[in-house]
C-alpha cells in the first residue's frame, strides 16, 4: 500500500451496536466504490470531461508541480513564489478579498501552519513575511470600516511597515460581497500609494474573461493569476486562490502540493479497507443512509477550526441541490465539550463524529504546574502536560461515545504541518467527489442561489430608483 506518512484513518468506533454499522455492511460497499473510483478517475483525467464538470482539481498538484520543476522562473508555482517574494519586500500588510471557498481555503492555511499570533507578532519575529487579512465575503459594515481604520493608521511609517498590498479572488468578478469591498479597499490604497503605483499593489486571481479580469487590464495590473476553469470554486484551495495568500505567508507550497499528491497516489491505488479516502466514505455513506443526518468533524486543536469551516462550506456546496442533504458541523474540543458535546448527544441515533487527532505539537509540551496554594487541587497531576490531558480527553469522549453506542471515527495526523495539511485537503476533497458519486448527484454542482441573488438585485435597484 502507499505510504501517506502524515494521515491514518481509523473506523474500528464506528462498528459499534445499536447505532453503528457492521463489518456486512462495510464490506457490501466494496464494488460500488470501487466502479465509482474508477468513474471518476477516468472522468477526472479526461480534459474534455473534467473541464465541463470542474473536476480537474484531482491532477492539479501534480500538474503544477511538474510544470515547476520543467520551468521554476515561469510556471505558475514559480510566479506565484516570486510575487510573495517581491510583495515581502514591499509591504508589510496584503488584505485577501474574496469570499466562498475561496475565503475559507486560504483562511485555513493560514491558521493551520502559521503561528496562532502571526499577525501580532512583529516583522523580524515573522521573518519579514506580511500580515494577512481578509475581508470581502459579507456585508460587515463595522468589520470593514474597522479594517479599513487600521490600515489608514497603520500606514504612517516609512519602507515596508507603512504599506499594504490588495490580492482580490473572485472568478467571475461579480460576486457581491467581495466586489463591493474591492471599490472601498482600492479607494483607500489609491490614496495611500498613487494611481501610478497601484498596480504593483493589487493582484486579481479570477477567471480568463471575467470582469475582475478587464478591470485587472485597465488598472495594469502585472501579476494576474488564473483561476482554472476546469477547477470548481470549492475545490480551488491548491490553486492560486489558495497557493499564493499561503506563499505570501511563507508556507511552503512545494511541500502542500507534494503531500496532496501522495494522498492522490494512495487514493488510486490503495485497497478499500486499506484505502483512508474510500474507508472514510464507505462510513459516513452507510451512517447516512441509517438515518445519521449531521457529520461533526471534531478538532482538538483551534488551529484546525477554519479546516472543518472550510470542509462544512465544501459539503453545504455539493449537497445543497439536493432536499435531503447531510448537516456538517465543526466542533472544537475540549473547548465545545461542556456545550456542543451534550447538544449533540442528545439522538446518538442520527450523528456521526469524525476525530482529527494531533500526533504531536509544534511547541514543547507544557505542563500543569506545581502551586503552592493547591486551591483547585491539580498538584497531584503538576506533572501532566497539556498534550497528555488532550490524549486522554480523546480517549474519554471516544468510550462515552462507545458505551452509549455512538459510532465515531479518528482520522489520525501526525502534526498539523504542510505535509499533514496537503494530504488532509486532498483527502477530504477525494471524499466529496467519491460521494457525491456514490449517490448519483454532481459532486461539483453549486447550490442554487438564483432566486436569492434575483431578489437582493432587484431590491437594491428598487431603491437606488425610488
Amino acid at each position: 500500500m502507499p505510504k501517506i506518512h502524515s494521515l491514518v484513518f481509523d473506523p474500528a468506533n464506528a462498528f459499534v451496536p445499536p447505532h453503528g454499522i457492521t463489518q456486512a455492511q462495510f464490506d457490501s460497499l466494496k464494488d460500488r466504490l470501487v466502479a465509482c473510483r474508477a468513474e471518476m478517475l477516468a472522468a477526472d483525467v479526461d480534459s474534455n470531461e473534467a473541464h465541463r464538470s470542474g473536476g480537474q482539481f484531482l491532477e492539479m498538484p501534480e500538474r503544477l508541480l511538474d510544470a515547476y520543476q520543467s520551468d521554476r522562473e515561469n510556471s505558475q508555482l514559480g510566479r506565484i513564489l516570486k510575487t510573495a517574494s517581491r510583495l515581502s519586500t514591499l509591504v508589510d500588510k496584503v488584505v485577501v478579498l474574496g469570499a466562498g471557498s475561496s475565503f475559507t481555503g486560504a483562511r485555513a492555511l493560514m491558521e493551520a501552519c502559521c503561528h496562532p499570533y502571526h499577525n501580532e507578532l512583529g516583522r523580524d519575529q515573522r521573518g519579514g513575511k506580511p500580515r494577512l487579512y481578509f475581508a470581502g465575503n459579507n456585508f460587515d459594515n463595522d468589520r470593514s470600516q474597522a479594517l479599513l481604520d487600521f490600515l489608514e493608521i497603520d500606514s504612517k511609517s516609512d519602507g515596508p511597515e507603512g504599506k499594504w498590498a490588495l490580492v482580490v479572488i473572485s472568478e467571475s468578478g461579480e460576486t457581491l460581497e467581495t466586489a463591493a469591498s474591492f471599490r472601498q479597499f482600492y479607494t483607500k490604497l489609491k490614496s495611500l500609494v498613487g494611481e501610478e503605483l497601484l498596480a504593483d499593489y493589487i493582484i486579481p486571481v479570477t477567471g480568463q474573461t471575467s470582469r475582475l479580469a478587464s478591470l485587472a487590464e485597465a488598472i495594469g495590473c502585472k501579476e494576474r493569476y488564473l483561476i482554472p476553469a476546469g477547477v470548481g470554486q470549492q475545490f480551488s484551495v491548491f490553486s492560486a486562490v489558495g497557493l499564493l495568500p499561503a506563499a505570501i505567508l511563507g508556507i511552503d507550497v512545494v511541500k502542500l502540493l507534494e503531500s496532496a499528491s501522495a494522498m492522490n497516489t494512495h487514493f488510486r491505488t490503495a485497497e478499500r479497507g486499506q484505502n483512508a479516502v474510500m474507508d472514510y466514505v464507505a462510513v459516513n455513506h452507510l451512517l447516512e443512509e441509517k438515518g445519521v443526518s449531521t457529520r461533526v468533524l471534531l478538532v482538538r486543536c483551534k488551529s484546525l477550526e477554519a479546516v472543518g469551516i472550510w470542509y462544512d462550506q465544501m459539503l453545504a456546496e455539493r449537497r445543497g441541490n439536493q432536499e435531503n442533504g447531510d448537516l456538517a458541523l465543526t466542533c472544537v474540543n475540549s473547548r465545545d465539550v461542556n456545550s456542543r458535546g451534550r447538544q449533540l448527544r442528545r439522538d446518538a441515533r442520527d450523528k456521526v463524529i469524525n476525530n482529527v487527532i494531533l500526533g504531536s505539537w509544534r511547541s514543547d509540551p507544557l505542563p500543569i504546574g506545581e502551586s503552592n496554594w493547591d486551591h483547585d487541587g491539580l498538584n497531584s497531576l503538576a506533572e501532566k502536560t497539556l498534550p497528555q490531558i488532550m490524549d486522554a480527553a480523546v480517549e474519554a469522549a471516544n468510550r462515552a461515545y462507545r458505551e452509549d453506542g455512538w459510532p465515531t471515527t479518528n482520522l489520525h495526523m501526525r502534526a498539523a504541518n504542510e505535509e499533514g495539511l496537503g494530504q488532509l485537503f486532498q483527502l477530504l476533497m477525494l471524499a466529496t467527489v467519491l460521494e457525491g458519486r456514490l449517490i448519483g448527484i454532481s459532486p461539483y454542482g453549486q447550490p442554487r442561489v438564483e432566486k436569492y441573488e434575483k431578489y437582493l438585485n432587484q431590491l437594491l435597484r428598487e431603491d437606488v430608483a425610488s
